[in-house]
Parts: C-alpha cells; sequence; structure tokens
C-alpha cells in the first residue's frame, strides 16, 4: 500500500438543465469543485466539494484552504490506515473543514484504499451484488405541471417503477394534484414517495397524509415532514400514519442519526455523503431493524454504499445533467443502479471536462455543460 504523495483541485460552474428545489429552497446552477488524492503510484481518488447555493472561491483559494487544514494530516499516510482511523477531537478541534473539505476527503480516500486493494468500492465494503433498486426523483416543486408530467413520464418510459415527488405546498389540494399528475404520467399503480422537507410541523403532516391516503394514493414513505431534530414529533406522525413509512435522517450529523433511532422516530433513515459516517450510521441502524435509503450523491457514488448493505432498500435518482464530468457515469437498467465493476468508485474525473469546462475563479462565471439544454433533460 503506498501513501498519498499530492493533490489536484479542479472547479466547475455551470447552468443546471432545470430548476431544482423543494418547498423551501430552488436553484438552477451547479457548484462543485473536484479533490483528486494522488499516491505515489499515481493511482488518484476522487471526491467532491459541492455547494448548492454560491459560487465556490476561486481555485487558488480552494488549494490553499485545502493545503493549510487539511494536507498535512494527509500527506505521507496510508489511504487504508485514514477511513479506518478513530479520532476525537476536542476543544477547538471540533471544527468542520471549508467548503465541504471533509466529506470529499472522505471519497477520496475510500476511492484510493479499495483502488489499491484492487476492488471495486461496493465489494471492498462488503457488498456481492452490484444492483440497488432505484427511484425516480424529480426535485421538482418548481416544475410546471406540463414539465412535471413530462419528467415523470419518460422516466417510467426508461424503466423505473418507483417515483419521489416534492409536496408540502401551503395549499393541500396543489399537493392532491400532483399526485394526480403522477398517476397520469407513469399509471395507475407506481410506488410513491413524497418528500416534504421540513414543510409542516407534526399535526400538519398527519392531516396532510390522511387527505392523500383518503384521496386513494397509497404512500409508500414521507419523507422528513416536519423539523429534522424534532425527533418527538417524528415519532408521532409515525405512530399516527401507520399505512406509511416515515423517512428522516439527511440532515443529521452521525450524532444526530443515533438519536433519531434511539427515539424509534424512523423506519427508513436517509443518508448520503460521508461514507465513513454513513457505514457507522447504517451499522447502528441494523441493530435496531432500521432500514435505510442513499439519498442524492453526487455522480450517484452512492450506489457502492447502497450495493454494500443489506438494509438498502432504494437509491435516489434525480437525472442531474453533470455526467460530463466523468467518462464513467452510473448505469442505469430497468429500475435499477448498478456499480460499477472497476477498482474504486470508477467515477474519476474526465480529461475532456478538465479540459473543456473547468473554471478557475468566480470572475469567469459559469461554463456552459456540453450543448444547450432541452427545458427537461433525462440522459
Amino acid at each position: 500500500m503506498t501513501t498519498i504523495s499530492d493533490f489536484t483541485i479542479t472547479r466547475f460552474a455551470f447552468r443546471r438543465d432545470r430548476m431544482i428545489g423543494d418547498s423551501q429552497v430552488g436553484f438552477d446552477v451547479c457548484n462543485v469543485a473536484v479533490l483528486e488524492l494522488r499516491d505515489a503510484d499515481g493511482r488518484v481518488g476522487t471526491g467532491w466539494l459541492l455547494n448548492l447555493f454560491y459560487a465556490l472561491p476561486d481555485r487558488a483559494e480552494l488549494e490553499r484552504a485545502f493545503r493549510t487544514e487539511a494536507f498535512g494530516g494527509l500527506r505521507g499516510q496510508h489511504p487504508v490506515s485514514l477511513i479506518h482511523r478513530i479520532s476525537r477531537p476536542r476543544g477547538g478541534n471540533q471544527k468542520p473543514l471549508s467548503h465541504g473539505f471533509g466529506e470529499a476527503i472522505d471519497q477520496a480516500l475510500w476511492d484510493l484504499a479499495s483502488q489499491q486493494a484492487g476492488l471495486p468500492l461496493y465489494r471492498y465494503l462488503g457488498g456481492t451484488n452490484p444492483r440497488v433498486p432505484a427511484y425516480a426523483s424529480g426535485l421538482d416543486f418548481h416544475l410546471s405541471d406540463a414539465q412535471y408530467v413530462q419528467f415523470f413520464a419518460k422516466a417510467k418510459a426508461m424503466g423505473f417503477g418507483a417515483f419521489k415527488i416534492k409536496i408540502g405546498h401551503p395549499d393541500l389540494a396543489w399537493d392532491l394534484k400532483r399526485l394526480r399528475l403522477l398517476k397520469e404520467a407513469v399509471g395507475p399503480s407506481p410506488v410513491i414517495m413524497v418528500d416534504a422537507n421540513e414543510a409542516w410541523t407534526p399535526k400538519q403532516a398527519i392531516r396532510a397524509l390522511h387527505a392523500y391516503r383518503d384521496a386513494g394514493h397509497d404512500i409508500l414513505w414521507i419523507e422528513d415532514p416536519c423539523l429534522r431534530d424534532d425527533f418527538e414529533g417524528l415519532r408521532q406522525v409515525s405512530e399516527a400514519v401507520p399505512f406509511t413509512h416515515l423517512n428522516t435522517g439527511e440532515y443529521l450529523d452521525l450524532s444526530g442519526k443515533r438519536r433519531l433511532i434511539e427515539a424509534r422516530a424512523v423506519d427508513f433513515m436517509n443518508v448520503h455523503g460521508k461514507m465513513s459516517d454513513v457505514m457507522r450510521a447504517c451499522w447502528l441502524a441494523a441493530e435496531y431493524g432500521v432500514r435505510v435509503t442513499l439519498g442524492n450523491t453526487f455522480l450517484e457514488v452512492g450506489v457502492h454504499i447502497a450495493a454494500a448493505l443489506p438494509e438498502a432498500d432504494w437509491i435516489e435518482y434525480s437525472f442531474q445533467n453533470y455526467k460530463h464530468l466523468t467518462a464513467n457515469p452510473i448505469r442505469f437498467e430497468d429500475g435499477y443502479a448498478i456499480a460499477p465493476d472497476v477498482p474504486g468508485h470508477g467515477l474519476g474525473l474526465s480529461e475532456e471536462a478538465r479540459r473543456e469546462h473547468a473554471v478557475d475563479t468566480v470572475a469567469e462565471g459559469l461554463r456552459p455543460a456540453g450543448p444547450p439544454p432541452a427545458p427537461i433533460t433525462l440522459d
């Protein structure tokens, strides 16, 4: 096993192919930087720094911050020792790294470690089956009704049989209309998940879910119905709607997920992002019999975690136009995501993207992500 010797950061900013968002937020630009950690044998581990709302700093500043805050603890270290290291920072050392470096480092280290072992990441994590059931997620709150119907009809035509929509509008009739339009787009008996993004109080959530049921809509799960750390409120929702599962946890850190599980306030724990924390949270979830779902992860890297965990039932796929950043995007087939059968996670930055699409400074603005997009694209 060789040690980490160098790093590269490449910055991107481009227009999304549609307005993406939920009942609380909306955004139409992708601001992302790619962190590459290089070992002494030339292998490259890749992770991503993503800011949903604001432009990332210039590449030079990202490199300065990374070198100052993080690289001293990585240089000369073995990736496998870092991913398994247990540390307990105290005092002023308990602080996140800037710009999302912590998550990007974690992804890059797991990528490097599994490459050094010569295994696909899902196998390095203990998985045996690369196929994971996937649901089509529109991030669709800001789409018009016509765009919404077009989006989900195309997802159905591509082989998806499960669909998640954004709800939580102040007017309950709006939610009910979107549920009706979904069935018009995909057929009468789909698997439906709904996501309120904390729009409601517990009582409002209970009222809405009963209204959905009374209108003939069978909902597999309600996601984030009320505030993330209102564990008692979440438990009340779960008990009051036994016909629908409760999916939550994505906004909580590892300690918060533990409290959520111990409060018996979750049926499907939503995880994504930092792989080391996800694996720890999922081990605890298994002890309590709580199922797991993988929310959105950049370039769908979370398929490796989902393929490795027997408790993971689903992975979210939102058809985001960032595939041009890698030469080998995750493949979807008949409603399944397929983890790549190559060493590591298989989602390294493509040289064409580095050459044609990188934007070093904020002043350069946005770089087109390939041809001008249609209003809705599902590629």
